[in-house]
């Protein structure tokens, strides 16, 4: 039994964490906010406690007897990420003995100015363990179709809807780590009772490709059925005989346009996260797509798998499973 505490707990990828540590019934949660308990919490396994990030000394309070903090602090609304250090140092001063900082993501955050906190945070953190990293969810492939309970469909440079992509020129072979939200998870929830020490990189890899190996697979998965007797695996959903493969339309940016700040491409990301207001939304949503794609030249999305080789057992969510099961049947 684990006394873990979430601050942040109300954000999507949070909720779907909480779900997971609650379905083991191995562990005391609490959620720390700056606001009071819901009226109606409707859980008795979850304790509720309201804290203010300002008062160190409040924290290190709230944290006494606390084995694992889990962070989502959202970052646009941490500005110099004073919450999260504040948390990280009443976190120590409270004897806690994991910390997972507001991750669940690239690696590194080059190119990503919408994630310089994270870096920020890695810097200060140095000696305590980190989180996880999943690299992009392989949910957001499956956009506008929603795959999971509480993460809200978002897009990504791979549009398997309208079946096009973007790519860096000469870099197709850069890699995506493409992790499912539920995977994710299951992971953290595991790695909550793993009694070893926790590594200060914590990389998780579902699916490690290439971005030309992503485009191949969403034309296999978006091709045209070929008439014959229906498949009856997710595997054969995709198999090279079933389908006719529709190769996407590709858009090629360069590094330079990219370093410029100009996406010179037929499209662009549409979709934004609840927490960006709409004075943002269109800067941003073109400063992640050059993000993304100037951080993998860079090596940003290459993901580690260090939880892969402490929970050997475990079986990621594949690409090709995923993907052909949601986008199965569909024009």
């Amino acid at each position: 039994m684990v006394n873990i505490a979430i601050a942040g707990g109300s954000g999507q990828v949070s909720q779907e964490i909480l779900d997971a540590l609650l379905a083991s019934k191995k562990h005391t949660i609490t959620i720390l906010s700056r606001k009071g308990a819901p009226t109606v919490l409707g859980r008795s396994d979850i304790h509720w406690k309201t804290v203010d990030y300002d008062n160190k000394l409040s924290l290190v309070d709230a944290l006494r007897g606390v084995h694992t903090v889990l962070s989502f602090i959202q970052l646009l609304s941490d500005p110099g990420q004073k919450s999260q250090r504040n948390l990280i140092d009443a976190s120590i001063a409270a004897g806690v003995k994991r910390f997972s900082p507001s991750e669940y993501g690239s690696k590194g955050t080059v190119d990503m100015s919408w994630w310089e906190g994270k870096e920020k945070i890695r810097e200060y953190l140095e000696e305590v363990n980190a989180g996880g990293q999943p690299g992009l969810f392989l949910n957001y492939l499956a956009y506008p179709h929603k795959t999971s309970k509480h993460v809200d469909p978002l897009q990504s440079v791979f549009d398997f809807e309208n079946k096009r992509a973007i790519l860096v020129e000469d870099h197709e072979d850069a890699i995506m780590t493409l992790t499912t939200v539920a995977d994710l998870a299951a992971v953290i929830a595991r790695a909550a009772e793993y009694e070893g020490k926790w590594p200060k990189r914590g990389g998780i890899c579902g699916n490690r490709m290439t971005f030309s190996e992503v485009i191949e697979l969403g034309g296999r998965i978006r091709g045209k059925k070929l008439i014959g007797p229906q498949s009856q695996s997710a595997q054969s959903r995709i198999a090279d005989d079933d389908y006719l493969g529709e190769p996407f339309s590709i858009d090629k940016v360069s590094i330079k346009d990219l370093e410029a700040g100009d996406l010179k491409t037929s499209w662009n990301l549409e979709a934004v996260h609840k927490a960006v207001s709409d004075e943002q939304a269109s800067s941003l949503l073109k400063a992640v797509s050059i993000g993304i794609l100037l951080s993998s030249t860079k090596g940003a999305w290459d993901i580690s798998n260090e939880w892969n080789e402490l929970l050997p057992d475990f079986k990621f969510t594949q690409a090709d499973d995923f993907l052909g099961a949601v986008w199965e049947g569909k024009l």
